[in-house]
C-alpha cells in the first residue's frame, strides 16, 4: 500500500522541488492550485522510486494520478500505481496526459490504456511577451481597448500586497453576486478556492496586481509559478462596467511579471462560449491537451 499524504501549505518546499524545475505547463500542477482546490480534489502526494506522484479523488470517489515527476524511468512507478489501483478495485487512471507523454505511455505499455480528452479542459498557453506588448495586426483590437481605457480613466496599477487582500475579497464578493453566485456551482467553488488562496497569499508564493480607478478597486488578478518558465494566472476579476478594464489588467500584469516566465497559462474555458472566444482572441501559442489514460478492462 502506498502512503499518500494530504497536500498542505507546509509541503511547498518538497513538492516544488520536483515541479518548478520541470517543463510542466499544466495549471493543475501549480502548488497554489493544489492547495486552493483541495476541498474538491482531496489532493495528496507520495514519493515512489524518487518520483513525486500526486493523486486526486474524483466526484465519484475514484482516484486519478498525475504522471510521476522525477529523474529516471517512470515505469516502476506506474506499475506500483497500477497495483495500488487494483487493491482499491478501480482501474488505474492517469490524468493530464499530454501528447508527448501519451506517446511514451504507448511505448512503455502498448494497449494497456484507453485515452480520452475533453476540449473544454485544455489549458490556454500564451507567450508572456505577446500579452505584455500586444504587437502586430492581430492584437490591434486589444491595443485599442487598452489605449481607450488609459485615455478615459484615471487609474493606478500596483502589486497585490497583503494589506489589499480585504478589499479584493470584498470586490470579489460583489462580483459573485452580480454573476449568479447563488445559482452557479462553478462560481461558488471558484470563490471558495480564491478565498483560500488570498488567505494564504504569502504561504503559496502568490503574485498579483490591482487596478484602481478614481481611488476605487476596479480589477485584481493573481497567480503563481507552475514551472521554471511558466506562470499560471489563476484568477482575474474586474468591473465589467469599466470599458477596457479586463484588457488593461491582462496587459499590465503580463508586462510586470519577471522575464523568466516565457509562458503564461490562463487555464481552461470550461466550454463556456464567451470565455472561449475571449481566450482565443489573445492568440494562444498552444492549447495544452490534457488526456486521461485509463487502464483497459479485461473482457
Amino acid at each position: 500500500m502506498i502512503d499518500f499524504k494530504p497536500i498542505a501549505t507546509t509541503d511547498k518546499e518538497l513538492l516544488t522541488s520536483f515541479i518548478l524545475p520541470s517543463d510542466e505547463q499544466d495549471c493543475d500542477f501549480s502548488f497554489a492550485n493544489l492547495c486552493s482546490w483541495h476541498f474538491m480534489t482531496e489532493s495528496s502526494y507520495a514519493l515512489i522510486e524518487d518520483h513525486l506522484v500526486i493523486r486526486f479523488v474524483t466526484s465519484e470517489g475514484n482516484h486519478e494520478y498525475f504522471m510521476p515527476l522525477g529523474e529516471g524511468s517512470p515505469i516502476p512507478v506506474i506499475e506500483a500505481l497500477e497495483a495500488c489501483a487494483l487493491s482499491e478495485n478501480e482501474p488505474l487512471c492517469l490524468r493530464g496526459v499530454q501528447p508527448k507523454i501519451q506517446d511514451k505511455l504507448e511505448q512503455y505499455f502498448p494497449t494497456l490504456f484507453e485515452y480520452t480528452s475533453n476540449r473544454d479542459y485544455f489549458d490556454y498557453i500564451y507567450r508572456r511577451q505577446d500579452l505584455a506588448e500586444l504587437k502586430g495586426k492581430h492584437y490591434q483590437p486589444k491595443r485599442n481597448h487598452v489605449n481607450k481605457f488609459r485615455k478615459e480613466y484615471r487609474y493606478n496599477y500596483e502589486p497585490l500586497t497583503p494589506d489589499l487582500i480585504p478589499v479584493c475579497l470584498q470586490f470579489e464578493s460583489e462580483w459573485c453576486m452580480k454573476h449568479g453566485y447563488i445559482e452557479n456551482e462553478n462560481i461558488r467553488n471558484e470563490r471558495r478556492a480564491l478565498t483560500y488562496a488570498l488567505h494564504h497569499f504569502e504561504e503559496l508564493d502568490l503574485t498579483g496586481a490591482v487596478i484602481s480607478v478614481d481611488g476605487k478597486i476596479a480589477a485584481f488578478t493573481f497567480g503563481a509559478p507552475i514551472s521554471h518558465n511558466t506562470f499560471g494566472v489563476h484568477y482575474e476579476k474586474a468591473d465589467i462596467n469599466i470599458d477596457g478594464i479586463y484588457s488593461a489588467i491582462n496587459q499590465e500584469f503580463a508586462s510586470h511579471l519577471p522575464e523568466q516566465y516565457i509562458y503564461l497559462n490562463r487555464e481552461e474555458d470550461l466550454g463556456i462560449p464567451g470565455l472561449r472566444q475571449a481566450k482565443l482572441s489573445y492568440h494562444p501559442v498552444l492549447l495544452l491537451e490534457k488526456t486521461k489514460a485509463v487502464k483497459r478492462q479485461a473482457i
